[in-house]
């Protein structure tokens, strides 16, 4: 029976990714990363900006006429774009991710991961491709268009997309699970940036800057992971569970409940919103420090960083070069802090429990923040560098342990589509963030205050933030019995009939050859170590 079904569906249907019983559990995590790598170069973007600023002029931008209208600068082909104009593609990436992750989440439920993962390479990668051609042809609309908007889509449909298969593969380990994957987005910059850089000088002549050769190579190596990521991805049959695991015993106190609530009636609860709440603050307080890393460093330390005892409005042009350069460590260290708190963090919560692990974010992300101005008149990075990149950690483990939190709240049967409405506070926070550091540090500096100073009034109100946080994690309380979904309701997802129909097939162990399960792993862990590395190598320079 379950194979004619199968044999009718198609080979994207949700039904064709129902995994046999000897498949291997620990193939998923591999094929999730290998998209999420791809997407999460969406951080390091801005590794293209100023080879763009000077498309047109090659050696020099080109400045357009001040008098030039918003329109005809989408369309100038005569003279180069500012910086700030490319950063839209930045802000668009991760609204469209939050906006696309909400509104096609029940649709990935119903499609399965297999088809989402081939619609977002289909947009990310050919959202490069537009862009390649707009930076062909010189127009900044396609920009926007291409990488900013379809590419957003692109973000958020493979960025949701492993989310609720891990959580139903791993129900013994969920932080974990989520984490692995998760922490590929963290990674993507790590990977794709020095790869972009690199491309650029390859294909950069006397006439080219070399980025719309760059972004149709990056394309094509991309849609080649993504697709194979997808193509991996198997989805459990209805009742599996891992050989040897028995789920803990239902408590009416627990905060992780085997109930399943629906996911039109889970947006509804005060439980979603305050969830949506506790993340969004931490998100807006660390997306900040990520936004003002390097500046901040320069301004805080100053000559210090060059051993110097002199502000950094006083050094020379040379000066803040090297400055610039311990800066650019500084940043990359906290990529690292970002990545690995994603896993950590995530894992941890599995002993810790999800209400324990944001409480944690929130109360030493407070202690942080509040002694971030004494760490920085100590005189020495060290303190400082350590506390920041803690603060990091937090910021990536709060992505990570979001949707295992959010499993435990409301189930695992639409915790992929819950996950997606969940994200708009990430867009939210991807606005708030910036913009709140930002305007506080111009504030400052016009109120006369020194460049050193600045950003202490902006660290005392991040911790605020988190604050305000910590009451909404507080109140989290397990969902009330009557939005729970009767366990006899239909599963609401398209290729139930299959998996019903091999539900009672005896579990066997994991056959898949060891051998593939290595070469999957090191298919996506190989350039993940290499980025690593380089990033380390950066950041050495720091520690001098």
């Amino acid at each position: 029976m379950s194979a004619t079904i199968a044999a009718e569906a198609g080979f994207f249907s949700r039904e064709r990714t129902v995994a046999a019983p000897s498949f291997n559990r620990w193939l998923v995590p591999p094929a999730a990363l290998a998209i999420h790598l791809c997407i999460g170069m969406a951080y390091g973007f801005s590794v293209f900006w100023l080879p763009l600023s000077r498309a047109v002029g090659i050696a020099q931008p080109i400045a357009c006429p001040a008098d030039m209208s918003f329109l005809a600068g989408l369309v100038a082909t005569g003279c180069d774009w500012k910086i700030s104009q490319l950063g839209w593609m930045y802000t668009l990436f991760f609204v469209l991710l939050g906006c696309s992750a909400a509104i096609w989440g029940g649709w990935l439920e119903r499609a399965g991961p297999r088809k989402a993962g081939l619609v977002s390479a289909a947009c990310w990668c050919g959202g490069l491709l537009i862009s390649a051609l707009g930076v062909y042809t010189h127009q900044l609309w396609m920009l926007w268009l291409g990488s900013g908007v379809i590419g957003g889509v692109g973000l958020g449909l493979g960025y949701i997309s492993p989310v609720s298969t891990l959580i139903k593969w791993f129900p013994d380990r969920r932080g974990m699970a989520t984490g692995m994957a998760i922490m590929g987005f963290g990674g993507g910059a790590m990977i794709g940036a020095p790869l972009a850089d690199w491309l650029m000088r390859q294909f950069a002549t006397e006439t080219s800057v070399g980025v719309w050769q760059t972004f149709v190579a990056m394309a094509a190596i991309y849609a080649v992971f993504m697709v194979a990521g997808a193509l991996g991805y198997r989805v459990p049959r209805e009742g599996w569970k891992p050989a040897g695991w028995t789920p803990p015993a239902a408590s009416k106190s627990a905060m992780v409940s085997s109930a399943n609530v629906h996911l039109n009636v889970a947006t509804k609860t005060p439980q979603f919103w305050l969830i949506w709440a506790a993340l969004c603050l931490n998100v807006s307080a660390g997306i900040g420090v990520i936004g003002m890393a390097s500046p901040m460093l320069q301004e805080v330390f100053g000559g210090k960083l060059i051993g110097l005892d002199v502000a950094f409005g006083d050094l020379s042009a040379a000066q803040k070069t090297q400055i610039a350069a311990i800066a650019a460590g500084f940043t990359g260290l906290l990529s690292l802090c970002n990545i690995g708190g994603r896993f950590v963090w995530a894992t941890s919560s599995d002993r810790l429990g999800r209400k324990l692990t944001f409480a944690i974010f929130f109360a030493a992300g407070f202690a942080l923040y509040v002694a971030a101005p004494t760490l920085a008149g100590l005189g020495t990075t060290l303190f400082f560098v350590l506390a920041m990149g803690v603060v990091i950690s937090m910021y990536g483990g709060g992505f990570a342990t979001a949707p295992a939190y959010l499993a435990d709240i409301f189930g695992t049967k639409y915790v992929g589509a819950i996950h997606g409405r969940l994200l708009t506070a990430w867009a939210t926070a991807g606005i708030l963030g910036p913009v709140l550091v930002n305007y506080l540090r111009e504030h400052q500096l016009a109120a006369g205050l020194p460049a050193a100073e600045a950003y202490n009034q902006t660290m005392y109100i991040l911790a605020g933030l988190l604050v305000i946080g910590m009451v909404c994690n507080l109140a989290v309380r397990p969902v009330a019995a009557r939005h729970h979904m009767p366990e006899a309701a239909p599963a609401g997802a398209a290729g139930s009939a299959v998996e019903a129909s091999i539900a009672d097939t005896p579990v066997a162990p994991a056959t898949t050859s060891p051998v593939l399960v290595a070469l999957a792993w090191a298919a996506v862990g190989v350039p993940l170590a290499v980025g690593v590395l380089i990033t380390l190598q950066k950041a050495v320079i720091l520690l001098h």
